[in-house]
């Protein structure tokens, strides 16, 4: 693990610490079976402010076998009653459409990776020239395709859903030892809405510390701000379902946003990690003009040179062009030294013992 860059790049952008949040559009299923749905979409990524946009590589022999056995069959939530090869026949996205989807990408000027699921998919996307891979959080277990993706060389992004700690950091090793020295860990919660009370952003720099890698988020849950928050937690990459409509439907769409909510991740993620700035007390450029909005001490009353102040003759408000509000009882019972007309701000200058 000690190998493994403080900062990874993926196609020329420098992601981890002191660079704005990498936002990842994943459009896994949400291309509905067809290409010019899934070309749109890329498209509408780029247009919206997302720095990548991610794919799926499989097919469904290469994910499970057809079998309506009670093993194969899902049980409850959004895909209840699909056996495993079905749900996959109908979500995959062909391998015939991934060159074209990657030169669309390249005219779009954004960038274009994917999750391999076998080493057949790693085959396919290396052809392609593939920036970087995602291992999705069901196959962090799958310690042969990590190491067949390490040995591409390419920056590897790892999310860590339903794993503990320990399962982890086999994957972790298993990189890393295979040869990949850029590596980003995603906390995830593989639920399909995930809930955002169990979300558990903590986690983000509690990978950071344990494992030493650039850290993110792969979030599922309904929405933008848990991924905006994650920022301030030390996230760096964002990665979030994404669709040109929910309407349509679709084995993903439920938890997906739609085009103006992807922007405003993109806009709002950015911004929170401009608000983080530095720790510091120092004045700021933006309060410079309105220090003179400040409370301060005034002459209310005229007083003739020789008089002694008076609680009268003074009083602590705006602005702020005079002895601060603190010394008002230093200068009560002072003998001023010229004639001073209502609406002076208070100096030392004024007074005398």
């Amino acid at each position: 693990m000690s190998m493994i860059k403080k900062n990874i790049t993926i196609a020329g952008r420098e992601i981890g610490e002191g660079q704005p949040p990498y936002i990842i559009a994943e459009l896994s299923a949400n291309h509905n079976g067809s290409i010019d749905r899934a070309l749109q979409s890329i498209s509408m990524a780029a247009q919206m402010g997302a720095d990548a946009v991610k794919i799926q590589t499989y097919t469904p022999d290469t994910m499970t076998i057809k079998s309506d056995k009670d093993d194969f069959i899902i049980k409850g939530g959004l895909w209840d009653g699909y056996t495993l090869y079905d749900l996959y026949a109908k979500a995959y996205t062909p391998y015939e459409w991934h060159a074209r989807l990657f030169e669309h990408a390249k005219k779009e000027g954004i960038t274009l990776f994917s999750s391999p699921f076998d080493e057949t998919a790693v085959e396919l996307l290396e052809g392609l020239h593939a920036p970087a891979y995602k291992i999705a959080s069901f196959e962090l277990l799958d310690l042969p395709l990590i190491q067949r993706v390490a040995k591409t060389g390419k920056p590897m992004i790892m999310s860590t859903g339903m794993a503990d700690k320990s399962e982890i950091e086999e994957a972790v090793v298993a990189a890393t030892a295979a040869g990949c020295t850029e590596l980003v860990l995603l906390h995830c919660i593989s639920g399909y809405p995930a809930p955002v009370e169990q979300s558990n952003l903590q986690t983000i720099p509690a990978i950071k510390q344990i494992f030493n890698t650039v850290v993110g988020l792969s979030d599922h849950t309904l929405g933008t701000a848990v991924s905006v928050a994650s920022v301030v937690l030390g996230a760096s990459v964002i990665e979030k379902h994404f669709t040109l409509s929910r309407d349509d439907k679709g084995p993903d769409s439920e938890f997906s946003l739609e085009p103006q909510e992807l922007k405003a991740l993109c806009d709002d993620t950015k911004a929170a990690w401009q608000a983080m700035g530095i720790a510091g007390f120092e004045r700021k450029a933006a309060e410079k003009e309105n220090v003179k909005f400040r409370r301060s001490l005034y002459v209310v009353k005229d007083i003739k040179k020789g008089e002694r102040l008076s609680h009268e003759h003074i009083r602590r408000i705006r602005p702020g062009f005079g002895l601060a509000p603190k010394y008002l009882e230093q200068v009560i019972g002072k003998i001023v030294v010229d004639d001073i007309e209502k609406g002076t701000p208070l100096t030392w200058q004024c007074l005398q013992d």
